[in-house]
């Protein structure tokens, strides 16, 4: 099984900041197999299985206080790795997921990834999720 990897899209303006982060293009991305999707984003990451995907929505744009960096929804406690305010993929999966902390004490609903190729990504994500086209 051959895993295809999803790098983030970058906007310019936010790459000094993340960068201080350690979100770089080198340790920022996500890739998806026949089993499982893993999203990298500098210090943090977060891991399901692909059947665990229920939903796949493009999402955005966003403002840039609610999307840039590693956020946590308040509303829905969803996790979000942000490197552009253009727009991502929300992925909402049946079980939640750690992310932001550490120990694990905090799930996440959700997962929003604003990757380079969002429509290829998430057609990718649907198929391997058995979610159709």
């Amino acid at each position: 099984m051959t895993a295809t990897r999803y790098p983030f899209d970058f906007d310019a303006k936010y790459r000094l900041g993340l960068a201080a982060l350690g979100v770089l293009p080198s340790t920022a991305w996500v890739e998806v197999d026949d089993e499982r999707i893993v999203a990298r984003f500098g210090p943090w990451g977060c891991t399901t299985a692909a059947d665990n995907v229920i939903d796949v929505c493009p999402s955005g744009p966003y403002q840039a206080y609610r999307a840039i960096g590693a956020r946590l929804s308040a509303t829905d406690q969803g996790l979000t790795f942000g490197t552009t305010t253009r727009g991502g993929v929300c992925l909402l999966l049946r079980e939640p997921v750690k992310g932001l902390d550490p120990l694990g004490k905090l799930k996440h609903p959700g997962v929003t990834l604003t990757v380079a190729d969002p429509d290829a990504f998430a057609a990718h994500v649907r198929r391997v999720a058995g979610l159709g086209t």
